[in-house]
């Protein structure tokens, strides 16, 4: 037992402004981009959705990889690897039994298209592919339908996610979309 006296040994307080640039055992991830996402919280209404502000931004400002007719590709912005992409109907629309059957044929083939094209890029082993329908089932945008195109390598889970909560993304999202939309076929 340690004498109550003993118990909590006095540490001096450091501050992490002390250690900016400081070489040590730590590999510290910085990933300010994300704060505007925990800051801000869940978007609703489609004045400040941001799949209905993307299409009017240039392709390098909304991180668009393909426009199509009825939907476009995109990256995305909180990724949970690198080359993470979504699908997005142009139109405002929540549910996937609610987007016309011209939107889905489309999100469906820029899906398959985003495979070949990240695989292409990245050389990654497998995707996984879905859409959160609603708050409750985990969509962080609920009221515009989007599908997320998320390739997996064979190494790329550790503990960061489980434990740390954190994921390591190797490369800058500028550059992701770069490669991606100049590999993007001209047909599609």
């Amino acid at each position: 037992m340690i004498p109550a006296d003993q118990e909590f040994p006095e540490v001096p307080i450091e501050s992490s402004a002390d250690f900016a640039g400081v070489p040590d055992a730590y590999q510290r991830l910085w990933t300010p981009h994300r704060m505007v996402y925990i800051e801000n919280g869940p978007v609703t209404g489609e004045e400040t959705c941001p799949f209905c502000r993307a299409p009017q931004l240039s392709d390098e400002e909304a991180l668009i990889v393909h426009r199509g007719e009825h939907a476009y590709v995109l990256l995305n912005l909180f990724p949970y690897n690198s080359g993470h992409l979504l699908v997005c109907p142009y139109r405002h629309v929540s549910l996937y039994d609610d987007a016309t059957e011209a939107e889905v044929v489309e999100i469906a083939a820029l899906t398959q298209t985003a495979m070949r094209v990240v695989r292409e890029t990245s050389q990654c082993h497998g995707f996984n592919i879905g859409m959160n329908q609603g708050a409750v089932a985990g969509a962080g945008i609920a009221d515009h339908l989007h599908q997320h195109v998320v390739p997996r390598w064979s190494q790329d889970s550790n503990f960061f996610p489980i434990i740390a909560k954190t994921k390591a993304l190797p490369q800058l999202l500028g550059d992701v979309r770069a490669s991606i939309a100049a590999a993007w076929p001209e047909s599609a």
